[in-house]
């Protein structure tokens, strides 16, 4: 632990365990003159070293040569399958795929049932991609769990695969195939699979001496070698490529390696020639003569993130050589068979033995470690060191530092190293010299600090043996802590994984609740755990927790033919629209409905009856629905609208005659058209009201369809428009027709009320404008509504003579009201002081307006104060 500055930090990992917190481990730190005794430079721009990351202890019965191999990069997985349809005799027993960490920890061993494989790939989501010889690509889990499989085709199925390749783009991981035939096949991205035949190579009859993808321009190529000639297929060409710079004399390319990036190329030839240069082979970088005209068995680029790719390392069966631009280069020997894995800053060399990793010394390191540095760094680790054996010299590195105004580059150099270094010991010796320096610096942020422990911290515990993902730092953050924390979880490293997220301070919904829901999904897969006890498990550990979703774990478990724990597990979530459509999946419709009901929510209760209609035959749905009340009244709100011959149905099912009745009186103008089919649709309504016991609705009913009759004949007789009018309207339309006496025979008839048909008479012959009329009719007999009805539809005719007619005829308690409405409000105020009616009073008075009434409201005031006095 070290302390100082704007920050402070615990490192190191747990032993035995990745853990977190211990601080014990490691050993003590080699001395800092022994640090650069295995830097080996490559000219004199470069160092490249190569360290231990793991002892394997995997215990392989085969060397690696007799396996298919294949490693995933960013520290990921090893895949061994044992390949016998490479022997002259095949063997006996079926071949074995085995699934490694990168420190050899055994994740899964199955024996291989299926076809001859040709290739083995990782995919970008650390998935195992088996290519087969008849064209199929079976697509195992990190644990060996049978994934999914797919096709390369009907062409590639008769002619089978001589070679593959699985590469990554920025689409996803893709395959592809070469075929008996000599054509390739590619997909880009096997998650969204799109065949591509690519052009026909001319005059190709075998297989090309090497072969490799690139992406150029978001589009993947095909790059081969026949003879001293290379080949670029793209979606519609072929096209002769010649690299610049070539040395003569190549015949043939033995070997090509693209780099991580897919910006670079290298070409082996026969010569023994390393050729260098673009993908585009517009551009040549250099070229390097090995000395050695037999075919590695691996040939990869080793370069640095965000710097020039200017090294490649090859591999023969004893020797592995780092070549560049320089005119020497760096060479190991191999004690053992060995695989190279290409990383983004460097290479994973692996043996039956050892897990190494080779690349360039980063600058940082270099700055610092290089004999005889005088960088601010170095002269910071200097210091601490000094100061740690209590001696003045600590003073004078500080002071030397200080004058050259470099002390903040001088932390930040050796933070930078420290996420470089692999030994945790080294890390601390760094951080404790930055942590130093930040003492005398005012304002150096601790950001920088504070945020390279953590991530220390976190790569310490993830490269542990039992962990085995030995990222590197430019690898990490490349990758991302989520990312991280998706293979962790892939790796069902549960409590690690909530560790880091804890100890990271991630959001609960990016971190631990999504670990949380992942590890549930991994529960439910335990069938030899009864249902009970893994629902009540899974509720235990997560409880109300944000971000997790048991209907999403509930079909996990349903996915793995576990109904009853799925069903289980959906009483816990809290979203009823989250657990309808899975129990719809799963056949549970009735509790899928009472679930909707429950929720309240009506869109939902209508999606799941839906689905019943669908899934039930007609009888067990309606019987279904009449235990639902709810469901039984929102269907019949649905089928008013969509299906009309159902709800009769239900109707008639319920004995609802009354709803029945009703059906039948909307149907009469809704489906029928003719005036028999209304009236025989209106008697049905009326024997259902009879049954239903409604007297009133039955009469009304059978009143309407005198109505048709009576229209029908009206129209023959007189013509115009009748049918489909209301009652009153029919006895206005023969007002106003001037068939007065049929409009009263109507009334009688019908028997409506006198007050009204003095009203609609009133009202029509007011429209006509009949004067003559409407004053006999108000004279045919004392009117049961008053004369001041007829007063205010003349004034809203705007005949005020005739108003005045029928105001005089206006009984006492409306006369005033009359007279106002005429516009006499002097005679209004004498009948009002003559009734001493405040009320009318007050009335009149409010209507007096300007000097001409002015004497009216005075007369009105003097009237209130005499009464006010008696």
């Amino acid at each position: 632990m070290w302390t100082g500055g704007s920050g402070s930090a615990k490192l190191g990992p747990a032993p035995g365990g990745g853990g977190l917190l211990c601080t014990a481990w490691p050993p003590p730190a080699p001395a800092m003159d022994c640090y650069t005794a295995n830097w080996n430079p490559l000219g004199d721009s470069a160092f490249y070293r190569k360290y231990e990351l793991y002892s394997m202890d995997w215990d392989l019965k085969e060397e690696l040569r007799d396996c298919l191999v294949a490693a995933a990069p960013y520290g990921g997985p090893i895949a061994l399958l044992r390949n016998p349809w490479r022997k002259e005799k095949a063997a006996s027993t079926r071949p074995v795929l085995d699934i490694y960490s990168a420190s050899g920890m055994p994740l899964a061993s199955l024996l291989w049932k299926s076809g001859p494989v040709v290739a083995l790939g990782w995919s970008a989501e650390e998935e195992l991609l088996c290519v087969q010889e008849d064209g199929a690509v079976l697509v195992y889990g990190l644990h060996g769990d049978f994934r999914r499989h797919f096709s390369m085709g009907n062409e590639v199925l008769q002619n089978r695969v001589l070679d593959a390749r699985i590469f990554h783009t920025e689409f996803g991981s893709g395959v592809a195939i070469l075929t008996g035939a000599y054509r390739f096949t590619l997909s880009a991205n096997v998650g969204d699979l799109k065949l591509r035949r690519m052009p026909e190579v001319p005059g190709l009859q075998s297989s090309p001496s090497c072969w490799t993808t690139l992406c150029q321009d978001r589009v993947a190529h095909i790059l081969l070698a026949v003879g001293p000639d290379l080949y670029l297929l793209d979606h519609a060409t072929c096209s002769t490529v010649t690299p610049p710079g070539l040395a003569p004399g190549v015949s043939s390319f033995l070997q090509m390696a693209v780099s991580f990036t897919y910006r670079h190329l290298a070409l082996f030839t026969d010569t023994g020639y390393i050729w260098m240069g673009t993908t585009s082979l517009k551009e040549k970088l250099c070229e390097f003569n090995c000395n050695i005209r037999a075919p590695p068995k691996q040939m990869v680029w080793c370069s640095r993130p965000r710097s020039k790719e200017r090294a490649v390392v090859v591999a023969w069966e004893k020797r592995l050589m780092v070549v560049g631009d320089a005119p020497e280069s760096i060479q190991f020997v191999l004690d053992e068979d060995s695989y190279l894995v290409p990383e983004l800053d460097g290479v994973r060399i692996f043996s039956r033995s050892t897990h190494e990793f080779l690349h360039e010394v980063p600058v940082a390191s270099e700055e610092i470690f290089k004999i005889a540095s005088m960088a601010p760094g170095a002269l910071l680790l200097e210091a601490q060191k000094e100061y740690e054996k209590e001696s003045q010299k600590a003073d004078e590195y500080l002071r030397e530092i200080q004058e050259l105004g470099e002390l903040t580059q001088a932390v930040q150099q050796c933070i930078e190293a420290a996420g470089h270094e692999h030994r945790p010991d080294m890390q601390k010796s760094l951080l404790r010299a930055a942590s130093f320096g930040k003492c005398f610096l005012d304002r150096f942020p601790p950001d920088s600090f504070v945020r390279m422990c953590q991530d220390l911290r976190v790569l310490n515990a993830v490269r542990d043996y039992h962990i085995g993902i030995p990222l590197t730092y430019s690898q990490y953050k490349q990758l991302t802590i989520q990312v991280l924390l998706d293979r962790l979880v892939l790796r069902r490293l549960y409590p690690l994984a909530i560790q880091i997220c804890e100890y990271l301070r991630l959001p609960e919904v990016q971190g631990v609740s999504r670990i949380l829901a992942h590890w549930a999904c991994y529960k439910v897969q335990q069938k030899d755990v009864s249902d009970e006890d893994v629902a009540r498990a899974i509720n235990q550990k997560l409880g109300d927790t944000p971000g997790v979703s048991y209907s999403d774990i509930a079909a996990r478990a349903y996915g793995c033919g576990r109904t009853e724990l799925a069903i289980k597990l959906l009483e816990y979530e809290p979203r009823s629209g989250e657990q309808v459509p899975l129990l719809l999946k799963m056949k549970r419709s009735k509790l899928a409905l009472n679930k909707a009901i429950e929720s309240g929510d009506t869109d939902l209760v209508f999606t799941v009856l839906l689905h019943l209609k669908n899934e039930l035959n007609r009888g067990d749905f309606f019987m279904t629905l009449r235990n639902q009340p709810m469901a039984l009244s929102l269907y019949r709100q649905y089928c008013k609208h969509q299906e009309l011959e159902t709800l009769k149905d239900l109707y008639n099912q319920d004995d609802n005659h009354q709803e029945l009745g009703s059906f039948h009186v909307r149907a009469s103008y809704m489906a029928e058209e003719r005036i028999e089919g209304r009236v025989a649709a209106l008697q049905t309504a009326a024997d259902a009201f009879y049954k239903a016991k409604n007297e009133f609705a039955a009469k009304a009913t059978e009143d309407q369809m005198r109505l048709l009759r009576l229209q029908r004949r009206l129209e023959d007789e007189l013509g115009g428009q009748f049918l489909d009018l209301s009652l009153h309207d029919t006895v206005t339309t023969l007002i106003l027709g001037g068939h007065n006496k049929r409009a009263e025979q109507l009334a009688r008839d019908f028997r409506i009320p006198d007050k009204r048909l003095w009203w609609l008479k009133l009202t029509a012959l007011a429209n006509l404008e009949d004067w003559e009329e409407l004053e006999k009719f108000s004279k045919s007999k004392k009117s049961p509504i008053g004369y001041l009805p007829f007063v205010e539809i003349c004034m809203k005719q705007h005949n005020k003579y005739e108003a005045k007619k029928y105001a005089a005829r206006v009984g006492p308690e409306q006369k005033v009201k009359a007279l106002l409405l005429v516009g006499d409000v002097a005679q209004a105020a004498d009948v009002a002081i003559e009734h001493r009616n405040e009320a009318e009073l007050s009335l009149v008075l409010s209507h007096c307006t300007g000097a001409t009434d002015g004497a009216t409201a005075d007369k009105i005031q003097r009237a209130r104060a005499q009464a006010q006095k008696k």
